[in-house]
């Protein structure tokens, strides 16, 4: 029989602005992390039997020097990467490992220390992961820079033509998020931005202005997950979120159906998402609090959408109808988002965690989503990466 997974401790670090912290390199952010995930958790290091390390730009076996920080005990430690959903797919290989019952304590952990402005291919002599990707979605919308931007604004032209979403809509998103980050000390950005200066910021790629685009960050945030035996053992039950489930989905045949919303993970995030209901026994009905990946303002109203929140179509009148925040029927992105909170890449998947964590325990401040706080809350957590994986996962506090 497959185990039961908890979150039982959660660490990270402020996002900054590359660079913003002199110094700052990365075994020193995952110091930061580790150590508070650990000291949440109250335990030493030495508890820890595997460690799964996430980042996205660096050299090999850097996930070790990282982890060095914490102490050098000799237990695996293995490399992720897995684009934008580096972070949420190190969490997900620490629960298969705990699940099945391989290790009883384990940590995930991600990190990113990047450079400022667009991303870039960093080995540009080789064939690219995202070529296939781009090539089709060249060959359906015309060509487009700088890449990321071009490609979810695609997806939100698409929608804009095919359901009459308007531009104010997707910078309704935006606004939202980053008056949630006024609250969230970890955030990159916490100022409150006008709808007016929203749409007025220069435009990166229609729709999207500056504002509604997700910066380069530096930041790490990091999880340990352990066995109903080892919650129950260190007497851990009280503060425990379980992980009632979770599931990773790769690209398939219909990622090249010719829309664009399809190139950029919506059926992959959908047919994830529904596994997670249907392991989980629930349904977007039962969600209180979402954390999902709004690399882009168009990209979280297409999964509101692949989540089951609405109808496809009807993303913009869930946006217009106040149903997204504080006091609608969910709060998504209490964060800030990836928009507002920052988005260093192998660090977002954890980062959510990590306020979902919060939020099932009453602990998330001003930010706080009452209905969470309760002993049937329920949190969805999506991140996403191009090329691609989509990763979701169900949490709700354990059984006390």
């Amino acid at each position: 029989m497959p185990r039961k997974v908890f979150v039982i401790g959660v660490g990270m670090t402020k996002f900054e602005k590359p660079g913003r912290r002199e110094g700052w390199d990365y075994p020193a952010m995952v110091a930061e992390s580790g150590t508070a995930a650990l000291n949440d958790a109250g335990l030493d290091y030495s508890a820890v039997q595997e460690v799964y390390a996430g980042y996205v730009y660096g050299d090999s076996t850097s996930g070790q020097r990282a982890v060095y920080e914490l102490g050098a005990t000799g237990v695996p430690v293995v490399n992720v990467n897995n684009n934008c959903a580096t972070g949420s797919s190190a969490l997900w290989l620490a629960a298969r490992s705990v699940k099945g019952g391989l290790a009883d304590c384990v940590l995930a952990v991600g990190f990113e220390k990047m450079a400022p402005g667009s991303l870039s291919e960093v080995w540009p002599d080789r064939e690219g992961p995202l070529s296939r990707h781009v090539r089709a979605l060249a060959e359906s919308r015309g060509p487009g820079a700088p890449m990321a931007p071009w490609m979810f604004a695609a997806a939100g032209q698409e929608h804009m033509e095919k359901y009459g979403t308007t531009a104010e809509q997707f910078a309704k998103i935006a606004h939202k998020n980053h008056r949630h980050s006024v609250d969230n000390p970890f955030a990159q950005f916490r100022r409150e931005f006008s709808l007016d200066e929203i749409l007025a910021a220069p435009t990166i790629v229609g729709p999207l202005t500056k504002l509604q685009c997700s910066p380069t960050s530096d930041g790490s945030a990091a999880a340990i997950l352990a066995s109903e035996e080892f919650v129950d053992h260190h007497g851990l039950a009280a503060q425990a979120i379980e992980v009632v489930g979770q599931s990773v989905v790769t690209d398939r045949e219909d990622t090249f159906d010719g829309t664009a919303a399809a190139i950029v993970g919506a059926h992959m995030s959908r047919t994830a998402a529904q596994r997670v209901y249907d392991q989980a026994g629930l349904g977007p009905e039962d969600v209180d609090v979402i954390e999902l990946h709004d690399c882009f303002s168009t990209n979280e109203l297409l999964t509101y959408e692949a989540l089951g929140l609405c109808a496809p179509g009807e993303g913009g009148e869930l946006v217009d109808a106040g149903r997204t925040t504080h006091g609608g029927t969910w709060v998504v992105n209490p964060s800030g988002g990836l928009i507002s909170k920052g988005h260093p890449l192998g660090a977002t998947g954890l980062a959510q965690c990590a306020e979902l964590t919060w939020q099932l325990r009453g602990t998330a401040g001003k930010r706080q989503v009452p209905a969470a706080a309760t002993r049937s809350g329920v949190a969805l957590a999506h991140n996403i990466g191009l090329g691609g994986a989509a990763v979701v996962t169900a949490y709700r506090p354990a059984e006390r």
